[in-house]
């Protein structure tokens, strides 16, 4: 059983409560108020749960056909034509730049869309979702005449994009890659080499796929420093097959419509991207897109998985409550949310995905600012939070995102692991998104090694100050002391947690790595912590059942999930001795 329905009232309410006024006074999106986002998510809401969910289990169950001969690759019965309408939908660009076909919208719409797509159809989603990442590059290193030839049709979605970064012999360290890239008398370049695990690498949705490809020139110094980027298409824009074709697919653990790839290059045509050996510009430029919509992925599958668990647990009758003003008179059993642990899990997963989202929000306003405020201070507080910001909802929404999809299931119970409810498959299909883009401990290390200590702190100051400014103003009128004292508490312990880690950074590298996942989480229950009692001051100023029943998750979480801080305290102040002491032969 598939369920799910557009949450577009809770986003508008996110984007409302962080900051969307700031980002509709902006030139650039005058067209973009807020009832026009909120009418967009609710067109793409329609077409996602009414044309995408559909293909969902069939995907899962159906796969893909690849054929060894030619390379082609061949989506299940139902996917081109999905993907045609969804292109003539005009989803594809809605948030793409003007000059090149775009819609122009803000990232508030880009998000959205992002989490009513992967939700309802996570392996489709992720082929117009790699376009984003591309255009983005190509956007900011790509030569004119680059983003002349390509970006149009990226951007309508004619053609899709992939980035083609790791090799059989390296993943997260890309500096020990060695696809070669030769030079060529016409300008352009040969590419020979191999990658793997490459999202939409080969598909039969659109006629042409375009490669952003690290390599390496002759003369590149070794590690990363060595790298440079070369958009490498299948078609040539003279209509020659390129060099490039898919040599296998992965046999994976979920996401099986979604074709991973190894890709071959043999004296493939590639065009170099930005400046030689430095490649990984315009690659993290692609990266951190991606990171956010990742992050999203968690929210995404946590919301249909929740949604679902709770239709489960309406029709679902098994034992009697063990208060006697809940039983329902002359049922044989009552309905299992009268019981508290279905609640306990249910609402765990209620709160902190709604958290997450309203994070999500904060983050896409935020990114409109970076770019296009006028006040040079607000640009470079926008970017410094965001930076900040990029890995705690990468790594903490994926890492949620999972435990709550668990948690939905084991409230389904056995039904939840057959395929009838589809839960099993939304914990399948959000399991890679932990290790996407950067393991989760990836995103920690690149919290505390280099976010933390940019420019003296800075980055880390700009957040603390944010959320003492918003504590300090409600302390000071009286109001909100339930949901703004806990706040204050977790930021300032936060703070003291902080600095303990810097200074046991400073003289122990390898101590700080050991801390450095529980302490990301610590940061994303914190940041939760802010983004809770912001929606809570904002729903107590307003009248409905929505709002009221913001108050009441809005509680849960600070009595229920934000003590989790407790534990993660002692765990980041803990020794790393207990963890390094063991030989390898002890494993």
């Amino acid at each position: 059983m598939q369920i799910y329905k557009a949450p577009i009232t809770d986003m508008r309410f996110a984007f409302e409560t962080f900051g969307y006024d700031a980002v509709m006074k902006l030139k650039r999106f005058a067209d973009y108020d807020l009832d026009t986002v909120e009418a967009l998510l609710g067109e793409a809401g329609k077409f996602c749960t009414n044309e995408m969910l559909p293909l969902n289990r069939v995907g899962d169950q159906v796969g893909l056909k690849w054929d060894p001969e030619s390379g082609e690759v061949v989506l299940p019965d139902g996917f081109k034509k999905l993907y045609a309408d969804y292109v003539a939908s005009g989803l594809v660009g809605i948030a793409q730049p003007v000059a090149y076909g775009g819609g122009g919208a803000p990232h508030a719409v880009s998000v959205g869309l992002s989490e009513l797509a992967t939700a309802t159809n996570k392996s489709f989603s992720m082929c117009p979702g790699l376009n984003h990442g591309l255009i983005e590059a190509l956007h900011h290193h790509g030569t004119d005449q680059q983003k002349k030839d390509w970006l149009p049709k990226l951007v309508s979605g004619e053609w899709t994009g992939t980035m083609c970064l790791t090799e059989p012999q390296c993943g997260t360290d890309l500096g020990l890659i060695t696809t070669r890239a030769e030079p060529r008398d016409d300008g352009g370049y040969s590419l020979t080499g191999t990658k793997i695990w490459i999202t939409f690498g080969e598909h039969d949705l659109t006629d042409n796929i375009v490669h952003l490809v690290l390599a390496r020139l002759p003369d590149a110094p070794e590690g990363i420093k060595g790298i440079s980027a070369f958009l490498v298409p299948k078609f040539l824009l003279d209509g020659t097959r390129n060099g490039i074709k898919c040599g296998g697919l992965e046999h994976k653990m979920g996401i099986h419509a979604s074709p991973t790839c190894v890709m071959n290059m043999e004296d493939a045509t590639g065009y170099l991207v930005g400046t030689p050996h430095k490649g990984m510009r315009s690659m993290f430029v692609m990266m951190n897109a991606a990171r956010l919509h990742v992050g999203i992925e968690g929210i995404a599958l946590g919301e249909i998985a929740y949604q679902t668990a709770v239709a489960f647990c309406h029709d679902r009758r098994q034992g009697r409550s063990l208060n006697p003003e809940r039983n329902e008179g002359g049922a044989k059993a009552d309905n299992i949310l009268v019981h508290p642990d279905v609640r306990r899990q249910l609402l765990n997963c209620k709160s902190t995905n709604e958290g997450l989202r309203g994070l999500s929000a904060w983050i896409a306003n935020l990114i409109d600012r970076s770019h296009y405020a006028e006040d040079p201070d607000e640009r470079q507080e926008a970017d410094d939070l965001v930076a900040l910001l990029t890995p705690i909802i990468k790594a903490y929404g994926t890492e949620r995102g999972f435990r709550n999809i668990n948690d939905a299931l084991q409230v389904t119970g056995g039904a939840g692991y057959t395929t009838d409810w589809s839960i099993e498959q939304y914990l399948r299909d959000s399991r890679i998104a932990l290790i996407y883009e950067g393991t989760n401990h990836v995103q920690a290390l690149d919290l505390v090694g280099r976010k933390l200590p940019r420019a003296g702190g800075r980055l880390y100051k700009v957040f603390s100050k944010h959320v003492h400014r918003f504590c300090k103003a409600h302390e000071e009128a009286g109001t909100h002391a339930e949901f703004v004292g806990p706040t204050r508490k977790a930021i300032d312990t936060l703070n003291e947690v902080t600095m303990a880690l810097a200074m046991k950074g400073m003289s122990d590298g390898e101590a700080a790595a050991a801390a450095a996942s529980n302490y990301l989480t610590l940061f994303g229950l914190t940041t939760l912590a802010y983004i809770w009692a912001a929606e809570a001051v904002a729903a107590s100023e307003k009248d409905g059942k929505f709002y009221r029943t913001k108050l009441k998750t809005a509680r849960f979480f600070f009595e229920h999930v934000l003590p989790e801080t407790d534990s993660l305290v002692r765990m980041v102040d803990a020794s790393k001795d207990s963890m390094m002491a063991f030989d390898e032969d002890e494993f």
